[in-house]
């Protein structure tokens, strides 16, 4: 009797201590998004690590101890199903904190053992409907981390899903919030249209995903452009601010078509490494075992003392960055003011914007810092007007308006800024007041009528070039549709295009200063070195020299522009450069669409 007794009594304290890992972690959970600053490094890791910790002995305490608590607790599927839910969004959340993309491979095992575990599967049953808004917000989250993986598939079988999960909670319950969910399930399939701009095709004509092969993957050893070294590049990017604020464009999940390439442009791909103890190889053992989160990831424990980023921010594989959704112009400054602030010796801050343009009805301006017009930052619909574009024709100046005169502060560091917009151009008279390095990369302000709407909702060109420039060359091609032998033979002279690019960028360099003659501004080759800049930097010459050639890209409004300006003869106009493109057009067979040149075996 004393013997069951105390069985009892140990059986009490382990769902007491089961019940207070749970109440802890769900405490630190909510208060990472209410009590936490969005921005800044230090303020927030030391909590991120107490979260992680609590969260670690909540999984490995339900595993050792299911079967009591299963019998005493009551604990449910679904119970388990919310705390895996919450640690793969504490991953995620992780890698939108330090850009580190194996920490989306650590959220996608959670979230892969919730599904393939069907930890999930009676929430129906239980007749209540915030349990069916958790099961979808789960599967939202879920799409999300499966998108910035590339796992397509995946991610058309997870909407088919949801459709079906949205219609069941609707049936059920008809709730008040379903025209909600009916949108978000519009604006998934929307993305995943407007995504995929050229397919790539199997030998069974089936599209195929490519992560390697410079389809407009995440940067890699074999994608990463080559460089002749020099001493004077001195300079790496270690901050980044990604604005997304065009009105018309598809998006999900706060993050706009623009966003969602560019922040994978200024990414490495991720490392899946076969040691990762929390794959979903390893450690799947017992009656239901799931991923291992108590084992500690080969590159840190998030907020541990051994993490990498504690006082070795200069070993990360990404520079950090915040993504900003239609912000408001004092959130924009104050996000770009923490990147300022955190910039170490030798690091660059870069910005890139896409947005709507606010233009100016002065007819004579004196200050170009404020009287052109600038980019609308969170401009709504109903603020819209003349066909789409931002602010046009209102008086000036407007308040959510980001004009190149607010950036004169930030350039007492490097800084390198793109501008994907209809008003671009008017950035190209910012002053080097503090003589620092600073390049400006500007979209064209037009685009032929045929690509007008397209463009509008499915994102930009000029980001899909500095994304991917292949894929961007075959959509103003027309070409929709390219057999996978094809696409690589094509992707080597893209490739042939970059190295010669390289060359050519270190030659003017050479040639500046043995003959004492500015090829090409210093700005360029201190920002040369980091492999980011460099990649952004010649695919910038490859959409200029394409739009250049390219029969319907008339007029100066329809080429990008930079500040400053890159040598025409020897880069822009240069002769070999020019020729592998009408080598590349005439592997596509879309050569009637450039401007005559010579003929290409």
């Amino acid at each position: 009797m004393v013997k069951m007794e105390s069985t009892e009594e140990q059986d009490r304290k382990l769902v007491l201590e089961f019940c207070h890992l749970l109440e802890k972690s769900k405490q630190l959970f909510n208060g990472l998004s209410r009590d936490l600053p969005q921005y800044g490094h230090r303020q927030w890791q030391a909590y991120f690590g107490r979260t992680f910790d609590v969260y670690t002995k909540l999984w490995k305490f339900q595993q050792q101890h299911r079967m009591v608590l299963d019998s005493k607790y009551g604990l449910k599927r679904w119970q388990i199903g919310e705390i895996a839910s919450k640690i793969g969004q504490l991953y995620y959340h992780y890698y939108l904190r330090t850009s580190e993309t194996n920490y989306l491979n650590e959220a996608y095992q959670f979230y892969a053992a919730i599904r393939g575990r069907a930890y999930y599967s009676r929430a129906a049953k239980e007749d209540r409907p915030d349990l069916m808004v958790k099961k979808l917000r789960y599967y939202a989250r879920f799409i999300v981390v499966c998108l910035l993986l590339k796992k397509m598939k995946l991610v058309r079988e997870l909407v088919t899903e949801l459709e079906k999960q949205i219609q069941e909670y609707t049936n059920t319950y008809e709730p008040e919030d379903h025209l909600e969910w009916s949108l978000v399930l519009e604006e998934i399939k929307g993305f995943i249209k407007a995504e995929a701009a050229v397919a790539v095709l199997h030998a069974d004509s089936n599209p195929i995903i490519l992560s390697h092969s410079g389809s407009g993957s995440r940067l890699s050893p074999l994608t990463t452009p080559p460089c002749e070294r020099s001493p004077h590049m001195t300079l790496s990017l270690q901050e980044i601010l990604i604005v997304g604020s065009a009105c018309e464009q598809a998006k999900f999940s706060e993050l706009t078509m623009d966003m969602f390439r560019m922040l994978q442009t200024l990414e490495r791909e991720p490392t899946e490494s076969a040691t990762n103890p929390l794959s979903m190889s390893h450690g799947l053992h017992g009656h239901d075992a799931s991923p291992a989160a108590s084992r500690i990831p080969p590159y840190g424990v998030p907020g541990s003392k051994g993490y990498m980023e504690n006082g070795r921010r200069d070993c990360r594989d990404n520079p950090h960055k915040y993504l900003l959704y239609k912000p408001s112009i004092s959130q924009l400054l104050v996000f770009l003011a923490s990147g300022f602030k955190e910039l170490p010796l030798g690091g660059a801050l870069l910005l890139y914007m896409s947005a709507d343009g606010c233009f100016s009805t002065t007819k004579h301006p004196e200050d170009y810092g404020y009287e052109l017009g600038g980019l609308g930052t969170s401009v709504k619909r109903d603020s819209v007007d003349g066909g789409g574009l931002s602010c046009r024709g209102k008086s000036y100046k407007e308040n959510h308006c980001l004009y190149p005169g607010d950036l004169y502060p930030f350039t007492r560091r490097p800084m390198f800024i793109i501008i994907d917009s209809d008003n671009s151009f008017v950035f190209q008279h910012i002053p080097r007041y503090f003589g620092q390095p600073l390049v400006i990369l500007m979209s064209p302000q037009d685009v032929p009528p045929a690509f007008q709407a397209d463009v509008q909702h499915h994102g930009s060109l000029f980001t899909l070039f500095l994304h991917s420039p292949l894929t961007a060359l075959c959509y103003i091609c027309n070409v929709g549709d390219v057999p996978i032998h094809h696409w690589e033979r094509c992707q080597t002279y893209v490739d042939r295009f970059i190295t010669e690019a390289s060359r050519l960028v270190t030659r003017c360099r050479i040639d500046e200063i043995e003959q004492g003659i500015g090829f090409i501004d210093s700005s360029y080759v201190q920002f040369f070195g980091d492999d980011f800049l460099r990649t952004l930097i010649l695919r910038f010459v490859f959409c200029d020299v394409v739009l250049r050639l390219h029969r319907g890209f008339r007029g100066r409004h329809m080429r990008p522009r930079c500040e400053p300006q890159l040598p025409a003869n020897e880069l822009l106009e240069h002769p070999s450069l020019s020729h592998i493109i009408f080598q590349l057009a005439s592997a596509l067979d879309v050569r009637n669409h450039f401007s005559e040149g010579p003929e290409c075996d």
